[in-house]
């Protein structure tokens, strides 16, 4: 059994783990809060506890996964007015790592790309060479993976090969689709304040004014996503994040949008994940692994 620890910083957590190369299962977990509107000590030290507890012996590889804007070749944040992790900003993330935990190296890997990366190697993304993974959640995040690598730079990929960057009817697509825009547009439509579950479960029992929102943000998604499937040559595309869980409501529209982008993608694989908590850890050791 071959193991190597990995940290999944997130905005709201910090987890954790040993991940054995040889069967890609994570063995040993912990996790925690992390305080991202606390200063560069107090999230580092949220950090470097969660790390000790795995015991990991001195000389190891760790891989991390973590947030953008960071710079990821050098270990630096660059975080500035995010709303989260701003006090990292210019902080040499990987000089503290190596300080406290003293590791043969540190391999940072964005933490939408290591999502991708784990549900190539362990999930439905395995059955294609070329994979685009879309979170949603608080905004639209992405990962375009070729055999097991993520591609951020070229024509073939957004700015950065983050679909955020894309733009919808002349707006920023998360202004379409993210949580504050599916409840901004509820609100508008019904003069109610509530939460995308709310929205969702409100669809499910044939609120027309509630479909109607959940329909119009996933047809965006689909025709602004749409450009990039054929500009990638992408085998399938896999929806993770917390709205994942509606995919019932959530497919249809996503699959029209598409198919009004380009008809040609009537065809195309398009899939929910199915290792959601473990593949970003999965990822991250698989992209430090072979960075070694």
């Amino acid at each position: 059994m071959t193991l190597l620890p990995v940290l999944e910083i997130g905005g709201t957590h910090v987890t954790a783990a040993l991940v054995d190369t040889d069967t890609w299962t994570v063995v040993r977990e912990t996790r925690g809060h992390i305080r991202a509107l606390g200063s560069a000590d107090e999230i580092l030290d949220d950090v470097i506890e969660r790390a000790r507890e795995l015991d990991v012996a001195p000389g190891a590889v760790w891989a991390v996964a973590i947030p953008g804007p960071f710079d990821l070749e050098n270990g630096v944040g660059l975080y500035e007015n995010v709303g989260k992790f701003d006090s990292l900003h210019g902080v040499d993330v990987r000089a503290v790592l190596e300080r406290e935990l003293s590791p043969s190296s540190v391999v940072f890997i964005n933490d939408a790309d290591a999502f991708g990366v784990g549900e190539f190697v362990l999930g439905v993304g395995h059955g294609g060479d070329r994979v685009i993974a879309i979170t949603l959640g608080t905004g639209v995040g992405s990962a375009f993976i070729d055999r097991g690598a993520p591609v951020t730079t070229g024509d073939d990929v957004p700015l950065d090969g983050e679909i955020h960057f894309v733009d919808y009817a002349g707006s920023p697509i998360e202004d379409t689709v993210s949580r504050r825009a599916i409840i901004a547009d509820y609100r508008a439509a019904t003069g109610v304040d509530t939460d995308v579950k709310e929205i969702a479960d409100a669809a499910r029992s044939g609120e027309a004014a509630a479909a109607a929102v959940l329909d119009r943000a996933f047809s965006a998604l689909g025709h602004a996503l749409s450009e990039w499937v054929v500009r990638f040559s992408a085998d399938v595309v896999l929806i993770g994040g917390s709205m994942a869980r509606s995919w019932d409501l959530i497919e249809p529209s996503l699959r029209a949008g598409l198919e009004r982008g380009e008809p040609a993608l009537r065809a195309l694989d398009v899939r929910p994940v199915e290792q959601a908590e473990h593949a970003p850890l999965v990822g991250a050791a698989h992209w430090a692994l072979s960075q070694s």
